[in-house]
C-alpha cells in the first residue's frame, strides 16, 4: 500500500514526506508540478516509490490505476499565491482538483488529509471553523472556503464518512523547504535574507488602527504542520475541518527581533530588544503598499478548541525558538 503526497515538491508536502520517512515509510507517490524545476531541492533527502506529474497522475486516479493500493492521501497540492488574479486558473487548480480527488477517496473509502487555509476567514476577528466566521478577501481563500463547503456539505448529508476527511486550515507557516515560493514565502524567510543581504529587516508601518510592526499573525512551524498531519493519520476515526496554528497571536515586530537576533547569534552577538534593533537601523518601517489595502489581515489567531477536542494535545512552537531554529536551518542550507 502507498502513501499518496500532492504537492509533495512543495513547502509542506516535501515536510510531510520527509516525517513519514522519518516514521520508516518509503512506499510514497510523490504528485507534482515541476514547470519550476527548481522544487526538487526539496525532495533530494527523501524517500519515494514513484514521482507522478500532476496531470497525470489525476488522469491515472480516474483510471483505476491506483485503486485498491493506497493507505493514504494527503492533498497539500495547490496554487497559494494569494495575489493571482486569474480566478479560472485559481478555482480550476484548487477547487475542481480537489474535488475529484475527495470523489475517488469517498468512492475508495482512503482516508484524505488536505490542506485548507486560514485565508478562508479573510479580514474577521474571529478565527473559528464555523460558517459565519468564514469571509475571505481574495480568490485564493475563496477556492478553499468552496471546497471545505463541500465537504461540510457531503457530511450534513451522510451522517459521517466510511472513510477519514480532514481538512486543515494552516495559518501562516514557515520553515525550512520553501525558497522555490520566491515572493509568497514566509515572511520569516524574507526577514532571514533581508537581514543576510542589507542587514535590516522591513516592517510595514502601521495600519487597520496598528501601530508599525504590530501587526499580528498566528505563525507556525512547518515542523508543527507536519506533526498535527500525523496525528490524524493515526487516528482515521476523527473528521471535520481544523485549525492548525499555535492559538497565540505574535507581531511581526517579535518575528522580526527573533529572525535579527538569530541572525546575530551565529557571529556570537548578543540579543538586542526590540526598541534598541529599531534605534540601530536593524529593523525599518516603509509605507503600506496601497494594493494590499482591503486584501491584508492585520490579525489572526488559531481557536484551537476544535482541534484540542478532537485529542491533539501537543504543544506548538512559539517565534522565538521556531525561528531560531529555522536560522540555523537556512545557514546549514545556504
Amino acid at each position: 500500500m502507498y502513501m499518496i503526497v500532492t504537492g509533495a515538491a512543495g513547502f509542506i508536502g516535501s515536510n510531510l514526506v520527509r516525517a513519514l520517512n522519518e516514521r520508516g515509510v518509503r512506499k510514497i507517490i510523490a504528485v507534482d508540478n515541476l514547470t519550476r524545476a527548481d522544487k526538487f531541492r526539496n525532495l533530494v533527502d527523501c524517500e519515494i516509490a514513484d514521482y507522478v506529474d500532476k496531470a497525470e497522475f489525476l488522469d491515472r486516479l480516474m483510471a483505476g490505476d491506483f485503486d485498491g493500493d493506497v493507505e493514504a492521501v494527503f492533498h497539500q497540492g495547490a496554487c497559494s499565491d494569494t495575489l493571482e488574479s486569474d480566478g479560472r486558473y485559481m478555482m480550476d487548480n484548487n477547487y475542481r482538483y480537489s474535488l475529484a480527488i475527495l470523489d475517488w477517496c469517498l468512492d475508495q473509502e482512503v482516508p484524505l488529509l488536505y490542506a485548507s487555509s486560514a485565508a478562508t476567514y479573510g479580514g474577521g476577528g474571529v478565527f473559528r471553523e464555523e460558517r459565519q466566521c468564514e469571509s475571505p478577501l481574495n480568490v485564493y481563500g475563496y477556492s478553499k472556503f468552496l471546497f471545505d463547503q463541500i465537504v461540510r456539505r457531503r457530511l450534513a448529508e451522510i451522517g459521517s464518512f466510511n472513510s477519514q476527511v480532514v481538512g486543515f486550515r494552516y495559518f501562516n507557516v514557515y520553515g525550512p523547504r520553501e525558497s522555490h515560493k520566491a515572493r509568497m514565502a514566509s515572511v520569516a524567510f524574507h526577514h532571514y535574507h533581508q537581514f543576510r543581504t542589507r542587514g535590516k529587516v522591513s516592517l510595514f508601518e502601521g495600519c487597520d488602527g496598528y501601530a508599525a510592526g504590530e501587526q499580528r499573525r498566528d505563525f507556525v512551524f512547518v515542523g508543527d504542520v507536519a506533526r498535527v498531519n500525523l496525528h490524524f493519520l493515526d487516528h482515521p476515526e476523527k473528521s471535520g475541518i481544523f485549525n492548525v496554528g499555535t492559538g497565540r497571536a505574535q507581531s511581526f515586530n517579535e518575528l522580526a527581533a527573533a529572525n535579527v537576533n538569530a541572525c546575530r547569534a551565529l557571529n556570537d552577538q548578543p540579543p538586542l530588544p526590540l526598541g534598541e534593533l529599531v534605534r540601530q537601523g536593524l529593523i525599518e518601517y516603509i509605507p503600506f503598499p496601497a494594493e494590499l489595502r482591503g486584501k491584508y489581515q492585520s490579525f489572526t489567531e488559531a481557536d484551537l478548541s476544535k482541534l484540542r477536542k478532537a485529542g491533539y494535545e501537543a504543544s506548538f512552537t512559539g517565534v522565538e525558538e521556531g525561528v531560531a531554529q529555522y536560522v540555523h536551518w537556512l545557514k546549514e542550507h545556504g
